[in-house]
């Protein structure tokens, strides 16, 4: 894959048209945090029909784990479905994904955070490992994005080391768990409404708290003992809101322990979490390559009209190298983003330490993208009337989320050395 086909350009020409007419006059308020952004993602549904193409989905998914577990009691959960075939080649499903995220983070990457961390990362959790009456009860409003969702993993005192360094914990209690625990840093943590909860099995072993199991839990606003947070004050990605999650003595049955067991298939709730980080990293780079694009669209307007000593100062080379590189990085952004489609196609899909790679050249190529173009509307591009003030703010925590790109190091280092 080389450009997007004739189809997949008009859908992008589609959502340019809504970012443009519904979202563009609304980015003061969002970044001001005076609008939350949910409503806007349900409009993004019911105008593309977001909502009734998850609904479907839904419905095969709930049958193919029916089918596999009939009655879909405690302890059963669907296995993932095999991906299905995408037509002509061209990446289906995959593109039509990335294209709105490509097209939202021109103006607003926030919006993307917050209905990716409840579509991809809270429902695409219970999808994957909850059991059938699970799916029901919590995935399908999380589809359709008439509830938000949060997904809780990271604490205080262990961001990088999210699994290792977790202490929030999980005792049994008849036939029910006590949660207790800090959550911080966390996407839509303020409005969540269904929210996944990761924690330690306190069984009262002598295991190294950093060993012992980690189960999930699904949560509902309001449940006692569940305080969240206002949202935190941030540098950058305004309209996405962050914020912390409290749990004191949250007492909770076996059906809201994910897959509705303790036993580790497939790993549990480790290798759950592990599952998400590469369709998150694989979502930075779509993300990073629309802060790209506006980047360099907005700076070679700029270069063009500005004038300095009588002339555009895009006659000058200084400013011609920006806008170059700037192209360099879109293009290996860009084809970052195809390949991933292309595997997609093909029923493959990207290794933690390949969607490691993506998401650390992605996120520094936009982070240095947005520098520059702050550097080329110099006094002008560090005020907040022009939008690579925005852009620049919104771009750094791309190298942090998702694992920073320290991590994002060592992932792609271990892989190669067991080779």
């Amino acid at each position: 894959m080389f450009e997007w086909s004739q189809e997949q350009q008009m859908v992008r020409d589609a959502v340019r048209r809504f970012v443009e007419a519904e979202i563009a006059p609304h980015v003061d308020a969002l970044e001001h945090g005076d609008l939350p952004p949910y409503d806007i993602i349900r409009k993004l549904y019911a105008t593309f029909g977001m909502d009734a193409v998850a609904r479907d989905r839904f419905e095969r998914q709930l049958a193919r784990a029916r089918s596999r577990r009939p009655g879909g009691g405690p302890g059963d959960r669907p296995e993932e479905a095999p991906p299905e075939k995408e037509g002509a080649g061209d990446g289906g499903a995959a593109a039509m994904t990335l294209i709105p995220i490509v097209e939202l983070c021109r103006f607003c990457p926030g919006i993307v955070t917050a209905m990716g961390v409840s579509v991809g990362l809270a429902a695409g959790t219970i999808m994957k490992r909850g059991t059938p009456a699970q799916m029901e009860r919590w995935g399908l409003d999380l589809l359709t994005f008439d509830k938000i969702g949060a997904w809780a993993i990271t604490e205080p005192g262990s961001g990088s080391d999210a699994l290792g360094g977790m202490l929030a914990t999980a005792r049994r209690d008849g036939e029910e768990y006590v949660l207790n625990g800090n959550k911080t840093f966390i996407t839509n943590g303020p409005y969540a409404d269904t929210i996944v909860f990761y924690a330690k099995l306190d069984d009262g072993s002598d295991t190294p708290v950093r060993d012992r199991q980690v189960l999930t839990f699904l949560l509902d606003r309001g449940m006692p003992g569940l305080e969240q947070s206002k949202p935190f004050r941030k540098m950058g990605l305004h309209s996405s809101p962050t914020g912390e999650l409290f749990l004191s003595d949250v007492r909770v049955g076996r059906d809201r322990l994910l897959g509705e067991t303790e036993e580790e298939r497939d790993g549990g709730g480790r290798e759950s979490a592990k599952d998400n980080f590469v369709t998150e990293r694989a979502g930075v780079a779509a993300m990073a390559l629309g802060v790209i694009e506006a980047c360099l669209e907005l700076s070679v307007a700029y270069a063009r009209d500005r004038m300095l000593w009588g002339q555009p100062i895009g006659d000058r080379q200084l400013i011609q190298l920006k806008l170059a590189k700037m192209e360099v990085a879109r293009l290996n952004v860009q084809n970052l983003v195809f390949r991933h489609i292309e595997l997609s196609a093909a029923g493959k899909s990207l290794t933690l330490a390949e969607a490691s790679a993506m998401k650390l050249y992605s996120a520094q190529a936009a982070s240095e993208v947005a520098m520059e173009a702050v550097q080329l509307f110099g006094g002008n591009g560090y005020m907040a009337e022009y939008r690579v003030e925005q852009l620049a703010r919104d771009a750094k925590v791309f190298q942090i989320y998702a694992g920073t790109d320290e991590i994002q190091v060592t992932h792609i280092a271990k892989d190669l050395l067991r080779r």
